[in-house]
């Protein structure tokens, strides 16, 4: 089992529009994940651009910074056990098409140009992208949820010598 990580996931804004960030939550939270970190925000041109740096001068960038500064999006750090890997599987394939059925993409978005939300592919872009969206203050993760306490209770214990 890797350790706990963190990530970064958005709902961009056709979900914001569509009225699907309770539903996307629900997924992470029943998964048994932690929201650290969430807001709801207008992504600047600037802030765009720091985060699609690594697509400057292909075909799609200008509609691409478009498209993310056009309405709020929800910016989430995730937390939990190989939440990189995890929430990527359960967001699907970039193209909608492609997407597993039962993931974020495969139900929500029909075209990759609005595939409804974004997750970190690594954990080096996962760092990158929470420095870009949220200041250390910004993180809470010094509680302890409920599927954390049941699942590591055995753990405790153990410490204890129970």
């Amino acid at each position: 089992m890797k350790a706990e990580e963190r990530t970064f996931v958005a709902i961009k804004p056709d979900g914001v529009k569509r009225g699907l960030i309770g539903k996307i939550l629900t997924r992470f939270e029943d998964k048994g994940f932690k929201i650290v970190g969430m807001k709801l925000l207008q992504v600047t041109p600037e802030l765009a651009a720091q985060h699609y740096a690594e697509h400057v001068g292909k075909s799609f960038y200008n509609r691409l910074i478009y498209y993310i500064t056009s309405a709020p999006i929800v910016a989430m750090v995730v937390q939990g056990y190989n939440a990189v890997e995890s929430v990527r599987h359960m967001v699907g394939a970039t193209n909608p098409l492609n997407a597993d059925v039962g993931t974020i993409r495969a139900d929500f978005a029909q075209i990759m140009e609005y595939n409804v939300i974004h997750a970190s592919d690594s954990l080096p872009s996962a760092e990158r992208e929470i420095n870009i969206y949220f200041k250390p203050e910004e993180i809470y993760d010094n509680w302890e949820s409920m599927p954390e306490m049941i699942a590591y209770d055995e753990e405790r214990y153990n410490q204890q010598g129970l």
